[in-house]
């Protein structure tokens, strides 16, 4: 936890992913006084469980959503320029084994190029089968007559996270992991002017006044509305995306694949990440919040099933490394598919004046931020610079290396960086460091699992914990990671 918030702000902001820390950004950047509160830590929810992509969205594109795609496409380019060491052009493949796929794809992507505009990614093209063969190795050679090629990006999600919180502390935002809000204050008029907190590593409750409360809790955020005012929540609908890790070896090369071919009508991708293959992503309603949700048995059936069709190994579940499930909080209709819903955000503001936002996506979260604080501001009495996010780059927060030292079990991650970690990136816990501060619980959850005793007894070195602590702190991350661990069938 970040120490030294005081009791007054202009702004709180509930929640620590892209969205809350986008928030704190904007507005500490703008000139007023944030204070952002997040119950666990910084992304431990649906900010670290992406597919991993700054995009445009082609599927959104084919559902006739250009407004989003624009504006998607606009962001992913100014990321781009402001974030070159956390965003990276991709090539993607689109096979296709007819001329009218073939077709239908390129003047897709065509139209995908026209609304990016000169932003500086390579135009789509045509390829043929040797090219498309070439471009990835890991493809079922002899089965497409051919395909397409396009560009998006992919990005560090934790690191820019943390880089984003970074700034915003550089621009006098205070950012507190574990401090968890328990509670609204308000005026007698029923105006929440407020937070109460509870700081869970020392156990200690607090209060900050302000007179602007913003909920960007994600999928939680039926749990802040009901603080307010019980039953009077805006439409939120729960959709869990799953994906899978595989070797690198089964794609091969540094291009992904979109595999338009999925049974329930969404479009499948195979991305190269950290020295493996990330295959996803799945679209199915929840009924509730889950804190650690899991990809259930048929989601991983559907996905290894679609990536047998493309790839010529295909993959079974003893080949996956990990594991692992987000929550997307949708506002929409409830009488469609989620896959349908809008990925755009919505704003609502209570009688109470508590702001609430729902949906959005990781590529669009300075924009969404930009409008959250304008919609914020109204009728608040706060004077405000105006937005200068679009020109500020973002750059990895500065971690002294230290001395070298070996890299832990299965890992390429050293003693040293684990303490880097804890002194100067906010790691508190196990968890932090093996699934955010480094990918290892999400990209191999064995090797993960073998580096944590190590890691807990260097977090304890570093915090001063007791023995107790660490291992209480060693036996929540292995209960953890067998979440991530797919058994035999």
């Amino acid at each position: 936890m970040l120490a030294g918030a005081g009791p007054r702000a202009d702004f709180v902001v509930i929640g620590g992913g892209a969205t809350g820390a986008g928030v704190a950004w904007e507005a500490a950047t703008r000139g007023l006084r944030v204070v952002l509160l997040e119950a666990r830590d910084f992304g431990a929810g649906t900010s670290s469980r992406s597919t991993k992509l700054i995009h445009g969205g082609v599927r959104y594109l084919a559902q006739g959503r250009l407004g989003l795609v624009r504006e998607a496409l606009r962001e992913r380019a100014l990321l781009r320029r402001n974030a070159p060491a956390f965003v990276h052009p991709l090539r993607f493949v689109v096979p296709v084994d007819n001329w009218r796929e073939r077709c239908r794809y390129r003047l897709g992507l065509a139209a995908y190029d026209r609304l990016a505009g000169a932003d500086g990614f390579p135009a789509s093209a045509w390829l043929t089968r040797p090219a498309l063969e070439g471009l990835v190795p890991g493809l079922r050679p002899g089965a497409f007559t051919g395909g397409v090629s396009y560009h998006d990006a992919r990005f560090d999600e934790t690191g820019l996270l943390l880089a984003v919180l970074d700034a915003a502390c550089a621009a006098g935002a205070r950012c507190l992991n574990y401090a968890e809000v328990t509670g609204l204050l308000k005026r007698a008029d029923g105006r929440v002017c407020g937070v109460r907190y509870v700081d869970r590593e020392a156990g200690r409750e607090h209060e900050i006044l302000a007179p602007r409360v913003i909920n960007a809790t994600g999928p939680g955020t039926a749990a802040v509305l009901g603080m307010d005012a019980p039953g009077g929540a805006p439409p939120l609908r729960l959709s869990r995306g799953s994906h899978l890790v595989l070797d690198a070896a089964f794609l091969g090369g540094d291009t992904a694949l979109l595999m338009p071919r999925v049974d329930d009508g969404r479009v499948m991708f195979a991305i190269p990440w950290l020295g493996h293959t990330l295959l996803g992503t799945t679209d199915v309603a929840m009924e509730a919040f889950e804190t650690e949700p899991a990809p259930a048995a048929d989601e991983i059936a559907l996905m290894l099933e679609t990536a047998a069709r493309y790839l010529r190994r295909a993959p079974g579940r003893a080949d996956i490394t990990a594991a692992f499930a987000g929550i997307r909080p949708l506002a929409g209709p409830t009488d469609l598919r989620t896959a349908r819903v809008s990925r755009e955000h919505s704003l609502h503001r209570a009688d109470s004046g508590l702001v609430t936002v729902i949906g959005g996506k990781w590529t669009t979260f300075r924009r969404m931020a930009v409008d959250i604080v304008d919609f914020a501001l109204r009728g608040s009495g706060l004077d405000a610079q105006a937005s200068a996010t679009a020109d500020a780059s973002l750059s990895p927060p500065c971690l002294p290396a230290g001395a070298p030292s070996p890299c832990l079990p299965g890992l390429q991650l050293n003693e040293s960086a684990v303490r880097a970690a804890a002194r100067h990136a906010m790691a508190r816990r196990t968890e932090d460091v093996l699934a955010r501060r480094c990918r290892a619980l999400f990209v191999d959850a064995r090797a993960a699992l073998s580096a944590a005793p190590r890691v807990a007894a260097i977090l304890g070195e570093e915090l001063g914990r007791s023995p107790a602590w660490v291992t209480r702190d060693l036996d929540e991350f292995q209960r953890l990671a067998a979440r991530y661990i797919v058994g035999p069938a």
